[in-house]
């Protein structure tokens, strides 16, 4: 069945993919966008290709039928699969039947796979008894790498995980927050999901910033190259105060928002009476155009 009903009154939804996969002959389908040479040789590519010469197509790719070539695919997504599967030497590939030949999701809304992750799928593969070389080549990665992935948050606490679970972040931030103790470890967590940055350079300096007796080493002093003792004071001093400031506004924001969208109903039928509407613009033109911006907002963000 390839359409369902949400309700007796709810017009039909039709489904995205056919319920079955199809087989396609490589040379139908056609691709939307070429390959360079550079993307052939990354390590993208190369994973991909180790992946599908040791446990094959996982995903298959997304076609929608030409519509005045019924012998003919649109390739929606999955250019790199099918390219490695040209490399390999096959004629077809099991591929998904799409509705319509939408492609901005594919291409445009993608779900990386971030650290965690992918140290998860890790983990549960070789709790599944999977031989570690077995995964390390479907990966393409050296057994030291894959025992680097598999072991990326032992001594992160659960709290900073569940924070960082779907962010993309680098692996090295994991090694610094091994340093923290776990509750500085959460607050570090938390900043980068407030900055947005979970770049090793940001995760360094809130190491810098985070006092001594919050370090797994409390017998190490701190020291990082070019930054004198006192600038590291500093540096802790304007991270306590961003912290505060961060958790003050995420106390209040509820309650700011819903005054905001209140008092932006008020002034919105105070700008509309014309009576209203002149007094001000003759008496107070200022705020009168301060209101008519504020009921111009069409976000509060």
């Amino acid at each position: 069945m390839n359409e369902a009903v949400l309700s007796p009154n709810s017009e039909r939804v039709i489904q995205a993919f056919g319920l079955n996969t199809v087989i396609v002959p490589i040379d139908s389908i056609l691709p939307v966008r070429a390959i360079s040479k550079t993307v052939k040789v990354s390590h993208k590519y190369r994973q991909i290709a180790c992946s599908i010469e040791e446990i094959g197509l996982v995903e298959p790719p997304v076609v929608f039928r030409d519509r005045q070539k019924a012998d003919l695919y649109l390739l929606l997504d999955g250019h790199l699969r099918v390219e490695v599967l040209k490399d390999l030497g096959h004629s077809e590939v099991e591929c998904l039947l799409s509705s319509d030949d939408e492609a901005f999701t594919y291409n445009k809304r993608i779900s990386r796979l971030s650290a965690i992750q992918e140290q998860r799928m890790i983990a549960r593969a070789l709790e599944r008894d999977v031989p570690k070389e077995k995964i390390a080549k479907a990966l393409n990665l050296h057994i030291d790498s894959l025992n680097r992935r598999a072991n990326l948050i032992d001594g992160i606490c659960e709290t900073a995980v569940n924070l960082l679970r779907d962010k993309i972040c680098p692996m090295a931030i994991f090694d610094i927050f091994r340093k923290m103790v776990p509750q500085r470890q959460i607050e570090a967590a938390e900043l980068m999901v407030n900055a947005n940055n979970y770049s090793i350079g940001y995760a360094s300096a809130i190491l810098a910033g985070t006092p001594q007796a919050q370090l797994t080493s409390l017998n190490k002093p701190r020291r990082v190259k070019g930054i004198t003792v006192e600038t590291l004071s500093r540096l802790e001093s304007e991270l306590t105060k961003l912290q505060q400031a961060t958790s003050s506004v995420q106390n209040t924001y509820s309650q700011d928002h819903l005054h905001l969208i209140i008092v932006r109903g008020y002034l919105t039928k105070l700008v509309n009476n014309p009576k209203v509407s002149k007094y001000l613009d003759d008496h107070h033109p200022e705020l009168s155009s301060g209101f008519k911006k504020i009921v111009e907002l069409t976000s509060t963000g």
